[in-house]
C-alpha cells in the first residue's frame, strides 16, 4: 500500500428518507482498496441504492433524507463537500438511466461531465470517444438519446461513468436494460480498469468474472454478511438463499442437486464450474419428476384462438424504422417470452401489441391488454400506492376496490407502503406497484416490459408465479426480457427479434438450446444450458435449461 486513502470507506452508514419510520440501510461499514470490485446484495428495499447515492453525495445533499455515519472517497468527507467536486472522485450510473440524461446529443452527454470540471476541449472529446467507443455508441453520436432503447440509454450512463475518469464508480444495477451480449462486454471493460467499484446488481452469472468481496445486507437494510465473494456465497449460500437475494445460477443448480443426494463441493459459481464439477462426479443423475411443460398448439390452433395477431407491421420512431413486416401470433393461454438484443424493437412492438402505439389498419387485434412499461414511474398518476391500485379500478363498486386493493398490496408485499408516494418507493417496490396495477384489473392479455427489473430473488419468484398462475387460468402473458433463465423457467414460447425483424417464434425450449440462432441474433444461452451442454456433462442432465428440470426439491 501507498499510504493513499482508499477509494470509499463508510463507517456506521445510516440513512433515513424524509416520511420514512425506518432507517435502509442501517449502521454499514465498508473499506474499497484500489482496484477492488464488491458486490452489494439484499433484498429490495434494504436500502442498497439509498448506500449507493450516498457514496457520491446526493444523499444527503439532493436527495430528502437523513444520513448518520461517515462517508469517505479518496479521503474526502462527502457529506462536507459539494456534489459537483465530488464528481472526480466518484463515477455513478444509476438504477434509472432516463434520471441522468440531460443533453440533446449522444456525444454532448458524455462530453457534460468533463466539460463542467473544465477540462481542455481535446481532452474532453477524446474522453467521449474513448468512453463512446467502449459502450458501442460512437457512431449514434449525433442522435438524440431519447431515441435510444432502454439498453442504449444504459450503455450511454455507463459511458458518462468512464468519461469522468474517477478513481471510484458506483454501478447500481448497470445491467437490468442491456442485452446478453451487451453485459459480457460490460463485465469485460470493468475488468481492464484500475479502478474501485461498487456494484449493486443481480444477475450475478456474468458479475461473477469481476467481484472481489460481497457485502449482504439483510430485509431491514443490517449487514449479515461480508468478506470474500468465494467464501460468502459459497459458505452462506442456503442462508442468502432464504433471505432471498440473488445466487449465480450454477450455485442455484448446484443447491437444488444436493437436494437430491448430488454434492458438488466447493458450490460452483459459473457455468464452467458447474460443467467441471458435473464432470467429475462417479455415479449417475437422475432426473427431476416434475412434469414437462405441456406441448405447444398446432398453428392452426393458435390462429383460431389467438390473443395477439399481427400482420406485416412495418414501424418509425423519428426517422428510424424500428419493426420491418413483422408478422406474429399468439395463441390464447401462451406465455411468450419476447427477447433480442437492444435496440431490436422489442419495446416498440410490446406496446403496439397493447395498443400504446398508432398502428396501421389492420395490423394489429389483439385482446384487451394491460400493460407494465420499462420504466415504472412513467405509469404513476396517484399520490399514494393504495391510490394507484385503486385507480385501475376505477368506476367498480368501492367495496369490491377495497378489498382487492388490500389483496394485491399483500401480493405484493407493499401493505405498510400503502401510503407512501409512489416516486418514494425504492426502485423494486416501483416495479411491484407497476405491474400490481396491471394485474388488478384483470385483463385478458398482460404484456409486460421487464417485470423483473429490480427485484430481489424472493420477490422476482413471487412476481412469476403469480404470472403463472394467471396463465394457467387462461391469460395470455407477454414479456419482454433480457433475462433468458427467466424466459426459460416460465415461458411457453419464445420470440426472439432482430434489427427490427421477428428471426424466430417457437416452443421456449427448442429455440433456448438452438446456441447458433441465439449467438446470430445477438443472445447467448441461458447459462444453465451453457454448463450442461458441454462434454462430461452426465447424459441426464444435457440439454436441460429450466432449474425446475433438475432432481431435488424447488428452491
Amino acid at each position: 500500500m501507498d499510504g493513499s486513502p482508499a477509494p470509499l470507506r463508510a463507517s456506521g452508514v445510516r440513512i433515513r428518507h424524509d416520511g420514512a419510520d425506518a432507517w435502509t440501510p442501517d449502521r454499514v461499514d465498508a473499506v474499497v482498496a484500489p482496484g477492488e470490485t464488491l458486490l452489494v446484495l439484499g433484498p429490495s428495499g434494504c436500502g442498497k441504492s439509498s448506500f449507493a447515492l450516498a457514496l457520491n453525495g446526493l444523499i444527503p445533499h439532493a436527495v430528502p433524507a437523513r444520513l448518520e455515519g461517515t462517508v469517505h472517497v479518496g479521503g474526502v468527507d462527502t457529506a462536507r463537500s459539494r456534489v459537483a467536486d465530488l464528481s472526480e472522485r466518484v463515477g455513478m450510473v444509476f438504477q434509472d438511466p432516463d434520471a441522468q440524461i440531460v443533453t440533446g446529443t449522444v456525444l454532448d452527454e458524455v462530453c457534460f461531465g468533463p466539460e463542467n470540471r473544465l477540462l481542455p476541449r481535446d481532452e474532453v472529446l477524446e474522453r467521449a470517444e474513448r468512453a463512446l467507443r467502449a459502450v458501442g455508441l460512437w457512431e449514434r453520436r449525433a442522435d438524440d438519446p431519447e431515441t435510444l432503447s432502454g439498453g442504449g440509454k444504459q450503455r450511454l450512463a455507463i459511458a458518462c461513468a468512464l468519461a469522468l475518469d474517477a478513481p471510484l464508480l458506483v454501478l447500481d444495477e448497470p445491467t437490468a436494460n442491456l442485452d446478453p451480449a451487451g453485459t459480457e462486454d460490460l463485465y469485460r471493460l470493468l475488468a481492464g480498469l484500475d479502478r474501485a467499484v461498487v456494484l449493486v446488481e443481480h444477475n450475478l452469472d456474468a458479475a461473477m468474472s469481476i467481484v472481489d468481496s460481497v457485502l449482504v445486507l439483510d430485509g431491514g437494510g443490517r449487514v449479515v454478511a461480508r468478506g470474500p465473494a468465494a467464501e460468502v456465497l459459497r459458505e452462506r449460500a442456503e442462508e442468502l438463499l432464504e433471505l432471498g437475494v440473488w445466487l449465480p445460477t450454477a450455485t442455484l443448480a448446484a443447491l437444488r442437486l444436493r437436494r437430491s443426494g448430488v454434492a458438488l463441493d466447493p458450490l460452483p459459481m459459473t457455468p464452467e464450474e458447474l460443467a467441471t464439477g458435473l464432470a467429475a462426479l462417479p455415479g449417475a443423475v437422475g432426473t427431476a419428476t416434475t412434469r414437462p411443460a405441456p406441448p405447444p398448439p398446432p398453428p392452426d390452433a393458435a390462429a383460431t384462438a389467438a390473443a395477439v395477431v399481427v400482420r406485416d407491421l412495418t414501424l418509425r420512431r423519428g426517422r428510424i424504422e424500428v419493426l420491418h413486416s413483422v408478422s406474429l401470433t399468439v395463441g390464447r393461454g401462451d406465455f411468450v417470452a419476447v427477447v433480442g438484443p437492444n435496440g431490436a424493437g422489442k419495446t416498440t412492438l410490446a406496446q403496439a401489441i397493447a395498443g400504446l402505439l398508432p398502428t396501421p389498419r389492420g395490423a394489429v387485434a389483439a385482446d384487451r391488454a394491460g400493460f407494465v412499461f420499462q420504466n415504472p414511474e412513467h405509469q404513476f398518476v396517484r399520490h399514494s400506492v393504495a391510490d394507484e391500485l385503486a385507480f385501475s379500478l376505477r368506476g367498480r363498486p368501492a367495496e369490491e376496490v377495497a378489498e382487492r386493493v388490500e389483496t394485491m398490496l399483500a401480493t405484493l408485499g407493499l401493505t405498510a407502503q400503502r401510503k407512501a408516494h409512489p416516486f418514494l418507493l425504492s426502485g423494486g417496490q416501483k416495479r411491484r406497484l407497476s405491474v400490481g396495477t396491471a394485474l388488478i384489473a384483470g385483463a385478458p392479455l398482460l404484456v409486460l416490459d421487464e417485470p423483473t427489473f429490480g427485484q430481489d430473488r424472493a420477490r422476482a419468484s413471487e412476481l412469476l408465479e403469480t404470472l403463472s398462475r394467471l396463465n394457467a387460468d387462461g391469460t395470455t402473458v407477454i414479456i419482454v426480457t433480457h433475462d433468458l433463465g427467466l424466459a426459460a423457467e416460465h415461458a411457453s414460447h419464445v420470440a426472439v427479434i432482430a434489427d427490427g425483424r421477428l428471426a424466430a417464434h417457437s416452443a421456449a425450449k427448442g429455440i433456448l438450446g438452438d446456441a447458433g440462432l441465439l449467438r446470430r441474433t445477438g443472445l447467448r444461452e441461458p447459462p444453465l444450458g451453457q454448463a450442461l451442454a458441454g462434454p462430461g456433462v452426465p447424459p441426464a442432465l444435457l440439454g436441460i435449461t429450466r432449474l425446475r428440470d433438475l432432481p431435488g426439491g424447488a428452491l
